[in-house]
């Protein structure tokens, strides 16, 4: 591990475990591509920690008012608590609960799942496969469904569907945010409110991620490769946060079909002239 790999990663692990193109294709691909050693499970806690610091940084204030509609929405002092102008559509009352719903599926995957996913969906051409083929469904639903909701409108059902397609993004090449996003569009959210509920419900998943994860942490501890890793895996996830919302205002998400389908060919190429 050198400073470069460290930072690297870091900036990888924190934009593309927000953009839809998967955080663990792309941590598998990076050694296999550029040919340095697996830097180990202390390495990848760091990073948990640095995407959690981004994605809590940036929803603060809607944690807040979710918790806020959540707690005191049915007293007579909920109307005196203090009320963060958000900047969009008012969530539901029930919006936590709705995003507890949704997480439930993805817990039991990762607990169930997670090691047969891993060990036999890490070659690189079962990867390049399920990145053409994940984005290519988010490319169809985004051009030609319709997209009107926000996220007061979204229902028990709904919330239910988009946990569901998170437990799929335990197979690399998926990816967490383009499984739950491309459910979302499905659903009819429209472009900035299926990206935003993507974000939110990844922070509880994040923080298990990284709770579970801490005893191994703090048993080796901290080194200045770890530290880097994780403060750019928190800058490079709060500016992927930030510019994928303001970027889905005003387009849509088939860059990211273009992008993926590029990594696969390049990974299938690269795959083929080393054998």
């Amino acid at each position: 591990m050198t400073v470069f790999h460290s930072l690297i990663l870091g900036i990888i692990q924190g934009a593309s475990e927000f953009l839809p193109i998967s955080s663990s294709a792309h941590l598998i691909l990076a050694p296999w591509l550029f040919r340095f050693s697996d830097p180990g499970l202390s390495f990848d806690v760091a990073l948990h920690f640095g995407t959690l610091i981004a994605v809590v940084l940036y929803f603060w204030k809607d944690w807040i008012e979710i918790f806020r509609l959540a707690l005191f929405s049915k007293t007579k002092s909920w109307k005196s608590f203090p009320r963060l102008s958000l900047g969009i559509d008012s969530f539901k009352n029930e919006m936590l609960w709705l995003l507890v719903l949704a997480t439930i599926p993805g817990i039991l995957a990762g607990y169930f799942l997670e090691n047969y996913a891993e060990s036999s969906f890490r070659s690189p051409i079962p990867i390049a496969i399920t990145l053409s083929l994940v984005g290519l469904v988010l490319y169809l639903v985004d051009r030609y469904h319709r997209h009107r909701k926000n996220l007061g409108k979204i229902s028990w059902s709904d919330s239910l569907l988009v946990g569901l397609s998170q437990a799929a993004a335990i197979f690399p090449g998926v990816s967490r945010s383009g499984a739950t996003i491309t459910t979302g569009l499905f659903l009819g959210l429209n472009r900035e409110s299926a990206a935003r509920f993507s974000f939110l419900l990844s922070t509880p998943i994040i923080l298990g991620a990284a709770a579970a994860e801490l005893p191994h942490l703090l048993k080796n501890g901290l080194d200045i490769y770890l530290v880097l890793g994780m403060l750019s895996a928190a800058v490079s996830g709060y500016l992927a946060i930030k510019y994928l919302l303001k970027f889905v205002e005003r387009t849509s998400y088939a860059i990211f079909f273009w992008y993926r389908l590029a990594l696969a060919l390049v990974i299938i190429s690269v795959y083929f002239f080393r054998a």
